[in-house]
C-alpha cells in the first residue's frame, strides 16, 4: 500500500461537505451540543476531521484557527456550508481561540512540533483535547502532557482511527481472548515513503502565511515551500520530512500500528524493557532528513518480542497456538479458521467499537475515559521514539518503563527530553 493512501493522504479532496438540514440535530438543541474549536485546518482536517465533526448532531463546530489565511477561509466555507448558516469564528492565533470561553473542546491538527505545546495550553485553559498522532516529539514532553491532563482532570483523545478498523479490532480481540494461545511475538510494518530532497534556496514567504507563528517552538530557519507546505494546496507537506517538525514514518505511521500492538499485548500504559535498531538516513546534503528505512527490535517484561520495520502496513501476532495477520487493505488471515470465529461466551473480552471522534465526544459529554488517552498516546509515541533513539546510539538499550530512563547508557538519556533533531543536527 502506497503511503499516499494513509489517513493523512490526499485522496479525493472536496470543500463541499454534506449539508446538514436542521432536523438532523433532533434533540440536540444548541445549548445541548458540545462546542468544538479546531486548531489547524490543513489536509487532514478538511478531508477527515471537519467532515466527521460536522456530521455529528451533538457537536457544533464554533471556531477554527490556522496561520494560513487561504486554508482558514476554505475551512470557514466548509463549516458554514455544512450548517447552512454563517457564524463560525475564525482565528489566526490559537491563543485567541483557547481564550474563547464558549468552546468546550478543541481538536489540535497542526504540524507535529505544535502538538504538545498547544495541547498543554488547551488543558490549562480548561478545554478537553483531541490531538493528532504522533502525539509528541520527545518522551519527556509526553510525560509532561500526560501528567498535566491527569492533574486537571481533562478528557484527552490521541487521534487515530486504527483501533476501530474492523479487521484490526477483530485481530486484537482474538489475541486478548487467547485464540492463538500465549502471545510470543508481534510484527508491525509501515510503508516506505520518505525520500531525499536536493538542497533548497530561501524563498519569499507567501502573503497568506504567518511563517513566524507557524515555526513556533521550532528553530528559526529561512522559508521554502518544501519546509512547510505548497501554497494554496493540500499536497503532502514538506514539514513531515524535516526533523525540526516531525520524525517521519517512524512515528507518523508507527503510532497507528504500534498502538494496536501495545493494546493487544496489554502494555499500552507501559513499555518494553529492551530496544535495539538500525536505520538509514539520506545523505547529509539532503534537505529532507528523516529516516528512509529502519528495523527495530523490542523485548517486553512478559517475554513478548516486537519487530517494527519498513514493510507493508500490517500487524502479525504469533502465539503458542497459532498466528493472526491483518493489513491496511482489510485482509485478515489466521493459522486456522477457529482463530477468526465470532466472539463467544460471557467471558469474552470485548473492545470498544466507535470512531475516534465519537469516542472523544462521548467522553467529553460523559466525563469518562477515551480509548487512547494522553497516557496511552504518550506510551505509543514513546515506543517509536525509543526505536529512533536506539538507531542514534547504535547499541542495545535497556529501558525502565516505570522511571522512563535508560539503565545501561547515560548517553541515550540525553535524547529523552529533546527531539532527535536537537541532538542529531545540533
Amino acid at each position: 500500500m502506497n503511503p499516499s493512501s494513509s489517513r493523512r493522504a490526499f485522496l479525493s479532496f472536496s470543500l463541499a461537505p454534506l449539508v446538514l438540514p436542521a432536523r438532523v440535530f433532533g434533540a440536540f438543541a444548541p445549548s445541548n451540543r458540545t462546542s468544538v474549536g479546531v486548531i489547524g485546518v490543513g489536509r487532514q482536517t478538511v478531508t477527515v476531521n471537519l467532515k466527521q465533526f460536522l456530521a455529528m448532531p451533538e457537536v457544533q463546530v464554533v471556531a477554527i484557527c490556522d496561520v494560513d489565511s487561504w486554508r482558514l477561509d476554505n475551512a470557514r466555507r466548509q463549516v458554514e456550508t455544512a450548517y447552512g448558516q454563517k457564524g463560525v469564528k475564525t482565528y489566526s492565533n490559537y491563543k485567541e481561540l483557547l481564550a474563547d470561553k464558549s468552546i468546550d473542546a478543541v481538536m489540535v491538527a497542526t504540524p507535529d512540533h505544535w502538538h504538545v505545546p498547544m495541547s498543554i495550553e488547551a488543558v490549562k485553559a480548561g478545554k478537553d483535547v483531541s490531538c493528532e498522532k504522533p502525539l509528541t516529539r520527545s518522551i519527556g514532553e509526553g510525560r509532561a502532557l500526560a501528567d498535566l491532563v491527569k492533574k486537571h482532570k481533562r478528557v484527552f483523545r490521541t487521534d487515530s482511527e486504527y483501533r476501530t478498523k474492523p479487521w484490526y479490532h477483530q485481530a486484537r480481540e482474538a489475541v486478548l481472548n487467547g485464540r492463538i494461545g500465549r502471545l510470543t511475538a508481534i510484527h508491525t510494518g509501515v510503508p516506505k515513503g520518505d525520500i531525499p530532497c536536493p538542497p533548497q534556496a530561501a524563498m519569499p514567504v507567501p502573503p497568506e502565511l504567518d511563517y513566524e507563528l507557524w515555526q513556533g517552538p521550532a528553530p528559526r530557519a529561512p522559508y521554502t515551500e518544501k519546509r512547510v507546505h505548497k501554497p494554496k494546496s493540500y499536497e503532502r507537506p514538506g514539514w513531515m520530512r524535516r526533523l525540526e517538525y516531525c520524525d517521519g514514518m517512524i512515528t507518523n505511521w508507527g503510532t497507528h500500528h504500534n498502538d494496536l500492538a501495545q493494546s493487544a499485548n496489554g502494555t499500552d500504559r507501559t513499555g518494553p524493557i529492551e530496544v535495539e535498531g538500525r536505520g538509514t538516513y539520506p545523505e547529509p546534503d539532503s534537505f529532507w532528513q528523516v529516516l528512509l528505512d529502519f528495523e527495530i527490535h523490542y523485548r517486553y517484561a512478559n517475554g513478548v518480542r516486537l519487530t517494527y520495520k519498513i514493510d507493508k502496513p500490517s500487524l502479525r501476532f504469533e502465539g503458542t497456538d497459532g498466528w493472526i495477520f491483518a493489513d491496511d487493505t482489510g485482509r485478515i488471515e489466521a493459522s486456522k479458521p477457529s482463530v477468526l470465529e465470532p466472539a463467544s461466551g460471557p467471558n469474552w473480552v470485548r473492545l470498544p467499537m466507535k470512531t475516534d471522534k465519537q469516542d472523544f465526544i462521548d467522553a467529553v459529554r460523559s466525563r469518562g475515559a477515551t480509548m487512547a488517552d494522553a497516557e496511552v498516546g504518550h506510551r505509543t509515541t514513546s515506543l517509536c521514539h525509543l526505536g529512533h533513539i536506539a538507531i542514534q546510539v547504535g547499541k542495545r538499550l535497556e529501558w525502565d518503563p516505570a522511571r522512563e530512563r535508560f539503565t545501561n547508557n547515560n548517553g541515550a538519556n540525553a535524547y529523552i527530553d529533546k527531539p532527535i533533531h536537537a541532538q542529531r543536527l545540533g
